[in-house]
């Protein structure tokens, strides 16, 4: 069944919806009385809102008996203490409502962010397409929002709320009380059927999203081929019909939304409107029946005052009703992504001497393509420096990443201390790397090298710098490109890295490539001192490099 066959009132349908709440309660089980304290502070508004009914019978209930009396002075004196209670139940609202909205959106931040961080692994398993994992990582975490700091608490309040407020005013005119009950039934019946049209609609959209979502992760991959071919008009096309067809279901969600409002507030105001047609005519005792209550004109206006607000909790779970209907959108693409998360706990190798390396029989292949290396073998003694020469695409990164995990091992095994290495192990923590192009953040030349050893000081960051080479002020700005950094300072980067993190095993990967031969001479003796007392695999295609080798490896094509 596809997003745009929906039907809303189908078993499969609700089936996916109990799905949905179930994977929501369990996912935000571990913050139940925050949550709980967010519905409270939701409810506690009937508080206020009784006041503030109360604080205007008071005062209107008083004030026509005292126009009878020509001073300013008694007027002000019988309505004060009600508007006193008015106006203090307004502040009241007022200070609730901020600590329910501030309550709730550090809930939804703490929940959002919990669940990012469990799934993240999922974005990068490979087991779904890059614009699946995007959009449900990003999307669909922030469709959670408005499940979280407005439908919840309000869900809780709408059923709790009106019947508080009913209670209420059962207590100054039951049959009032009864005519708020007897319209409940339609209002509640109109935002069922209008929820289940929002249901449909949202999961449209957000399909819509993920298809758009998609296409231009997919044309920006694929930009300089686009540009090369001259297919820009074709590409934004494409790109605009499937906008075209976002704008079109979020369109259907909010004529959805509309609507329902709409029923809403008719059946909302024709409640409220019965009750005003009792109390009127109750007032001026013209009930074509027997009135069961006597009210005074203080009990209307308590009554009229109150009437809005037991409709308030519901029109307010209608108008985030559609925060639920996106939640549950949102959940099979989460539930997807948490079902791409290795399952696989690795168990992380911490080494404090530098151990003997063996590749045995070595095999590493990339899907379907021919094996990058083929049945290598090679025992790196404890503290040697190993280099390995040859042509490029001979697998001398594919050797240096398969210890860091970034390989996949076809066939063979890797042996530390003569022990195998499962592949479960991670040694990732033993290891100092410099690559060929190390990375770089935007920050300062210390926040950069700080990289390898978080919990690094400022003197040992110093300490490694100097060892590497790089000169100059740590707190001069890099941006995410390496601006600031000349080629040569780039590879010390790395190096400086390696030096800070205090790991048994140094692996290099061309250190000192596209470089002039001055630049590497002047850090052949930084190679040098930084595979000191290291077990050391060096990947190189330079003679100059290789000489610093107690073995030279070749390998061919």
């Amino acid at each position: 069944m596809t997003a745009t066959d929906v039907n809303p009132s189908s078993p499969a349908s609700k089936k996916a919806s109990r799905a949905a709440a179930d994977w929501l309660s369990t996912a935000t089980a571990p913050w139940k009385r925050r949550a709980a304290l967010s519905a409270a502070l939701v409810i506690a508004d009937v508080v206020p809102a009784i006041g503030f009914a109360a604080g205007l019978s008071l005062s209107l209930g008083a004030l026509v008996p005292a126009l009878t009396d020509s001073s300013a002075a008694a007027v002000l004196k019988a309505v004060a203490p009600g508007a006193a209670l008015a106006v203090a139940s307004l502040l009241l609202r007022g200070v609730l409502g901020q600590a329910a909205t501030i309550s709730a959106s550090h809930l939804s931040q703490s929940i959002k962010s919990a669940i990012r961080q469990r799934l993240m692994p999922g974005v990068f398993s490979g087991q779904l397409s890059d614009s699946e994992a995007m959009t449900a990582a990003v999307e669909g975490v922030d469709a959670l929002d408005g499940f979280i700091t407005r439908f919840r608490p309000i869900r809780t309040a709408a059923v709790v709320s009106p019947l508080v407020l009913i209670a209420a005013a059962a207590i100054v005119s039951p049959f009032a009380a009864g005519i708020l009950i007897f319209t409940l039934l339609p209002f509640v019946i109109g935002m069922a059927l209008t929820g289940m049209a929002a249901a449909a609609e949202s999961r449209r959209q957000f399909v819509a999203m993920e298809r758009l979502s998609g296409l231009f992760l997919d044309r920006i991959r694929a930009l300089p081929a686009i540009l090369a071919f001259q297919s820009e008009a074709q590409q934004s096309r494409q790109i605009a019909r499937a906008s075209d067809e976002l704008a079109r279901r979020t369109s259907s969600v909010l004529k959805v939304a509309f609507l329902s409002s709409a029923i809403l507030e008719f059946f909302s105001a024709l409640a409220v409107a019965l009750v005003a047609v009792y109390c009127g005519f109750n007032l001026l005792r013209l009930l074509p029946f027997p009135a069961p209550d006597m009210l005074t004109l203080g009990q209307a206006f308590f009554l009229l005052a109150l009437a809005p607000e037991v409709y308030q909790p519901m029109r307010r779970l209608a108008a985030a009703y559609h925060d639920r209907q996106a939640a549950d959108s949102a959940v099979p693409h989460l539930k997807a992504l948490e079902q791409a998360v290795p399952t696989a706990i690795s168990r992380s190798l911490e080494l404090h001497h530098a151990p003997a390396l063996t590749f045995d029989k070595v095999t590493i292949a990339y899907g379907d393509a021919a094996p990058a290396v083929r049945d290598f073998s090679l025992t790196v003694p404890s503290g040697r420096i190993i280099a390995l020469v040859g042509a490029s695409g001979s697998g001398k990164s594919s050797l240096i990443h398969l210890l860091l995990g970034l390989s996949p091992l076809t066939s063979g095994r890797i042996l530390v201390d003569g022990q195998p290495l499962l592949c479960d192990d991670d040694l990732s923590a033993s290891i100092a790397y410099a690559g060929q192009a190390p990375m770089v953040i935007p920050g300062t030349l210390e926040d950069n090298i700080r990289i390898a050893l978080p919990q690094a000081s400022h003197r040992q960051i110093m300490e490694a710098a100097v060892k590497a080479g790089l000169r100059g002020d740590l707190n001069r700005v890099i941006d995410e490109r390496g601006g600031g950094l000349s080629g040569g300072e780039r590879r010390r980067l790395g190096l400086a890295r390696a030096f800070l993190k205090p790991a048994p095993i140094l692996l290099l990967d061309e250190p000192t490539a596209h470089l002039d031969a001055r630049s590497e001479n002047d850090l052949l003796a930084v190679i040098q001192q930084a595979a000191k007392d290291r077990t050391t695999v060096i990947a190189t295609h330079s003679a100059a490099v290789a000489a610093l080798a107690d073995t030279v490896v070749e390998l061919s094509l």
